[in-house]
């Protein structure tokens, strides 16, 4: 697993992003897949997750996740609940020491939140689409609702495609600049082809908010031994890929 000094850094805070190294499944899944919409089988997930909590000390069903539809929404979370009955929900917030926010990605930013003084913590699932409608702005604004303090809240961007492996057509250029002419910064057209950088653009947001930001610098499409990739599995003509897990939680 990985941890960013910005979090580690925060008192009272345990976070990880997880590789795919160290679970059970098989085959394409191999081995850390904690993804229930995958195709791999439910024990299988269900041993992974556990893996996972245990190397954070956190009990297996104090793992908050939820399904996620790359959008805005925020929940509240107070306890973790039944991964078999998730909400629609891209970002979740707590105050409640013991249950860790899971966010599940194969491409995608996972980004950990935490203000340590106020004793909030938070977790966004950022691809594009949900990057550019507004869902890390919507995470801060959710922590702040339960107190916390945008000067005191660090962010962790993880694992996610970075710009050499992200290759777009004109028209995902073209929505973005449509959106903010400053946009037009995050492509590069290296090969005659747009390349976006998504943590770039993300760091960018997380900044633009006032908080102390860092990224992982991990590329998920190119780093098969280390990270799941949906982008991979399609150029690999996989028939379906697993879900790294990203979490963090509040000790006390």
């Amino acid at each position: 697993m990985l941890t960013l000094q910005t979090l580690d850094r925060a008192t009272g805070v345990r976070h990880a992003f997880f590789t795919r190294q160290g679970g059970v499944s098989g085959d394409i899944y191999a081995s850390l897949n904690c993804g229930y919409g995958s195709d791999d089988e439910q024990a299988n997930v269900t041993a992974n997750r556990g893996r996972a909590m245990a190397s954070i000390e956190v009990s297996a069903d104090a793992l908050a996740t939820t399904y996620q539809v790359h959008g805005t929404t925020v929940q509240v979370v107070e306890d973790a609940g039944s991964p078999d009955n998730r909400t629609e929900a891209d970002a979740m917030v707590s105050r409640t020491p013991g249950i860790a926010l899971g966010i599940l990605t194969a491409d995608c930013a996972p980004v950990l939140f935490a203000d340590s003084k106020a004793g909030v913590i938070g977790a966004a699932h950022a691809g594009w689409r949900g990057a550019i409608s507004g869902v890390l702005d919507e995470t801060v604004a959710a922590m702040k609702r339960l107190g916390a303090r945008t000067d005191d809240i660090v962010a962790g961007i993880g694992p996610c495609i970075a710009q050499s492996s992200y290759e777009v057509g004109p028209e995902f250029r073209e929505q973005f600049v449509a959106t903010d002419g400053a946009n037009d910064k995050y492509f590069d057209q290296a090969g005659g082809r747009d390349r976006f950088d998504l943590e770039g653009y993300v760091v960018d947001r997380l900044k633009r908010l006032g908080l102390t930001v860092e990224g992982a610098g991990a590329d998920t499409c190119a780093d098969h031994d280390r990270f799941f990739s949906y982008r991979r599995s399609c150029l690999e003509k996989e028939p379906d890929f697993g879900r790294g897990l990203s979490a963090i939680v509040l000790t006390g």
